[in-house]
């Protein structure tokens, strides 16, 4: 079915994938990022989801956006380093993914940890002098 030629053009999606813990304060930078995210650009469904430990799973996260509208996601690994579970888990899972919503289109993006811009930023802030007043023994 095609849309009408006034209909607004699909929402675009981002899932913000992350391990998990069962530790709800873990999670709390994961869901600082997806904020900031929807306050940068209103037009984007923005979702939190995590591998294990935590909810909700990167299933029911796109399932949230494809029940919206949404009909193509980016999802962003929130993960430092490439390591088994986005070498075999998260291919996985992303064919699930995609054998269950095959109108929709859903992008593995570089996990942020490959990012130059994000060694970058971590390189800067390791050599920086510390700001906040509060530091760790």
């Amino acid at each position: 079915m095609t849309p009408a030629p006034d209909a607004p053009a699909p929402r675009r999606g981002v899932v913000l994938f992350a391990h998990g813990s069962r530790d709800a304060r873990w999670r709390e930078p994961v869901e600082a990022v997806a904020a900031l995210a929807r306050r940068l650009d209103a037009g984007i469904a923005v979702r939190c989801a995590y591998l294990e430990l935590a909810a909700p799973d990167l299933a029911e996260a796109v399932n949230q956006l494809v029940g919206e509208g949404v009909q193509a996601v980016d999802l962003l690994p929130l993960f430092l380093g490439v390591g088994k579970h986005l070498r075999e888990d998260l291919p996985r899972l992303l064919d699930e993914l995609r054998a269950a919503h095959p109108g929709v289109s859903i992008r593995l993006r570089t996990a942020v940890g490959e990012m130059p811009e994000v060694t970058a930023l971590l390189a800067r802030i390791a050599v920086e002098p510390e700001s906040d007043p509060q530091v760790n023994p």
